[in-house]
């Protein structure tokens, strides 16, 4: 996963340093964790400058590269979110709203199930006993549910929180989150199943996430 996210930056060995994102640990394996948290790519400690292509989190770095990833559309979506957030975080205007990503969370008996579908088709899948699934923009019918995701989230992403603080640990017991990595940030929506299936575009989002769910444990099992 995040094969040249990993290849430009390098993945750390060691543990990410303390800080809101890196807090969550969901799940009893460290390799978990640490994929969980790689989803939201809000976390730049968990990657290291490597080699030469490193413009992205050098010290020297480039704004207009930065932005020319950003805003290329056949760039990765979790890499385009990347260079979003270094240029917000280093005082340099972003578009609004728009949503490359969308993680759907729900606490379940054996553990947390974790959705993830970018704006590229690629997925990736944590089931609630470990399990995880990663599709690159393959089978076409994964791909083509997972844009549909983004696309049917994006009225929701207009009424969703944004996390002005970080994001905060996952829900609890009776609650479904669902994050939108935009443009301009990490956003949230979160609430109870009846709470959330009375609001039109957040259930929309929902039921667009279980269609590529049934998708994904389908081919999983194949």
């Amino acid at each position: 996963m995040f094969k040249k996210i990993l290849a430009l930056f390098g993945k750390k060995s060691s543990a990410a340093p303390a800080g809101p994102a890196a807090l969550s640990a969901p799940y009893k394996q460290d390799e978990l964790n640490l994929i969980y948290n790689l989803l939201f790519c809000d976390e730049t400690s968990l990657y290291k400058p490597q080699g030469t292509e490193t413009a992205l989190f050098g010290e020297q770095a480039d704004a207009s590269v930065v932005r020319t990833i950003a805003e290329d559309h056949d760039e990765e979506s979790r890499v385009r979110i990347l260079a979003c957030n270094w240029l917000r975080e280093n005082g340099h205007p972003v578009p609004a709203h728009e949503l490359l990503g969308v993680i759907v969370e729900v606490p379940l008996e054996e553990g947390l199930d974790v959705l993830a579908a970018y704006a590229d088709g690629t997925v990736r899948y944590i089931n609630q006993t470990g399990k995880f699934a990663v599709f690159e923009g393959a089978p076409d019918a994964v791909a083509a549910s997972a844009k549909a995701l983004v696309e049917t989230a994006k009225p929701a992403l207009r009424q969703a929180t944004l996390a002005a603080r970080g994001r905060t640990p996952p829900p609890g017991p009776g609650h479904l989150r669902i994050g939108f990595l935009a443009s301009d940030g990490l956003y949230f929506t979160q609430g109870t199943f009846e709470t959330l299936a009375k609001d039109a575009r957040a259930s929309s989002a929902i039921q667009s996430a279980q269609a590529l769910l049934d998708l994904v444990v389908r081919q999983a099992s194949e």
